[in-house]
């Protein structure tokens, strides 16, 4: 016990807790938006997609985030821009960009000489590698997004839930939903390195789903998924800890916990 109480002090650590706070907050934000306007296929194609950024950063010798993230706007408003120009169904671009994504990822890290010694963190996550650089553009991201919700809410509740409405009432939408996907891309590129490749979608979607069960309006909706979020990641972290486990599973583990507690107590106690 004395071994875990230990590690708070060690700045590693620290710098753990206040990347995970952060990015539970903006991934719950970004969960009650993508579950809102059902583009959770999107979001699980823009996920893959950046594997192909990460592969090719690596390659080129440059930050393999800051590829994914060109990889993950460029993949989430492609998508945007073939299904409104060309006529092609979402989820068939969503494939494309998918596979594409995969792809390119698999092509230039066999290509890249020697072994990828960090690629197991992008594909499973390692919230313990995030420094003090990676919490600042965590902060910043949070802070724009807490901004950008606060001063157009209305407007992204309208356009989450019917753009044609939103767009008849005269809501820029075309700039709301733009700057969303955007968000959402950067969002996901960002929690990458907490919960990796494989495990983003459950992050994105799990807080969401429990809050589901209790509320149903938007706001409700998001405020309790960023506590449910905060909640599971922080459980997670500490878990993970005291019994030297890969934080990033126990995290889905424990949103699946609650919402499988959360399911049984809205039976046994309904409204």
């Amino acid at each position: 016990m004395s071994d875990f109480f230990e590690i708070i002090n060690y700045s590693f650590f620290r710098l753990a807790i206040v990347g995970v706070c952060l990015i539970s907050i903006a991934s719950a934000m970004i969960g009650t938006y993508i579950i809102t306007r059902r583009l959770v296929a999107i979001s699980g194609g823009v996920t893959h997609a950046c594997f192909g950024g990460l592969g090719l950063g690596y390659f080129l010798g440059i930050n393999p985030i800051a590829m994914a993230a060109v990889f993950a706007v460029g993949s989430s408003l492609g998508v945007d821009w073939l299904s409104r120009h060309h006529k092609v169904r979402e989820d068939s671009a969503i494939a494309v960009i998918w596979a594409i994504g995969m792809a390119i990822g698999v092509l230039f890290v066999f290509l890249t000489p020697g072994y990828v010694p960090e690629l197991n963190t992008f594909l499973f996550g390692n919230i313990l590698t995030v420094n003090i650089d990676d919490v600042i553009v965590f902060a910043v991201f949070t802070l724009l997004l807490v901004l950008f919700f606060a001063l157009r809410f209305k407007q992204i509740v309208a356009c989450a839930f019917d753009r044609d409405f939103a767009r008849v009432a005269g809501l820029p939408v075309r700039f709301i939903t733009t700057t969303m996907t955007v968000m959402v891309a950067v969002c996901i590129v960002l929690t990458i390195r907490l919960v990796g490749v494989m495990l983003l979608m459950s992050m994105l979607s799990l807080p969401i789903m429990i809050s589901e069960i209790f509320v149903h309006r938007f706001k409700p909706l998001m405020i309790l998924s960023v506590g449910i979020s905060l909640v599971a990641c922080l459980a997670g972290l500490f878990i993970g800890a005291a019994v030297d486990v890969p934080c990033s599973a126990l995290i889905v583990i424990v949103l699946a916990a609650l919402f499988l507690v959360a399911k049984i107590a809205k039976a046994v106690v309904p409204d």
